[in-house]
């Protein structure tokens, strides 16, 4: 496992160009973009500038050609692809933009599903951790037993933001996550992401084209401006 950069850093990117397979231009093109241990980051653009694209590279669901990025030292594109899906298991926690629930799994299965895949994650889980964390997105009790494809859109996505957070993994990426929620839910769903973060000490990277949510994080971003592929294009 790499150690040659800084260990104050959650995540690092320097020289990062990426294409799809087929095209001839880049979707993203970053110089560099470094990410401290604990920050929450909130990166902001318009639909189609790449953010979903920056948040898979960042953890290793895709990996770039060209240039660098690492996760807590470690080199995505140093690792085998099982390696990858074990180093993203022990130490990132994701929600994803179409949740990735398994649907015949009951709500309470899916939370606790990063646990069954991560022998670390399971070591720092609290017993009733899930429970705790279901309590905290608002999602009432009758419906944890239930399979998550019974769950309205809304629904799924606490669903999937309370998988993410349990076993205090060091990074959580967020991807649009608040996309189906009304304005209370989600205020209460950024106290609950926000809180559990800080309480575990995890570097948070969240994306939304929902500028309101700025003001709630340490740092901002726009994609866009930092994105030198945007700008020839």
């Amino acid at each position: 496992m790499s150690t040659t950069s800084d260990p104050g850093l959650a995540l690092a990117l320097n020289g990062l160009r990426f294409r799809w397979p087929g095209t001839d231009h880049e979707v993203l093109d970053i110089e560099a973009l470094q990410v401290p241990r604990g920050q929450t980051l909130f990166v902001r653009g318009p639909s189609g500038c790449g953010k979903s694209t920056l948040l898979s590279l960042l953890a290793g669901v895709l990996v770039a050609r060209d240039g660098q990025v690492q996760a807590l030292g470690q080199s995505w594109s140093a690792l085998s692809p099982s390696r990858r899906d074990r180093f993203r298991a022990d130490h990132l926690g994701y929600i994803f933009q179409q949740f990735n629930l398994l649907p015949y799994l009951s709500v309470l299965d899916n939370v606790r599903l990063p646990c069954r895949f991560s022998p670390r994650r399971a070591a720092r889980t609290a017993a009733g951790a899930a429970e705790s964390l279901l309590s905290r997105t608002g999602l009432p009790e009758r419906h944890w037993r239930r399979s998550a494809g019974e769950l309205s859109i809304g629904q799924q996505q606490r669903v999937a933001a309370a998988r993410a957070l349990i076993g205090q993994p060091e990074i959580v990426i967020a991807d649009e996550p608040t996309s189906a929620l009304d304005e209370p839910l989600r205020e209460a769903f950024m106290d609950l992401l926000l809180g559990a973060c800080a309480e575990a000490g995890s570097t948070l990277v969240f994306v939304s084209h929902d500028a309101r949510l700025a003001e709630r994080f340490e740092r901002v971003v726009d994609l866009p401006t930092l994105n030198r592929a945007a700008v020839v294009a």
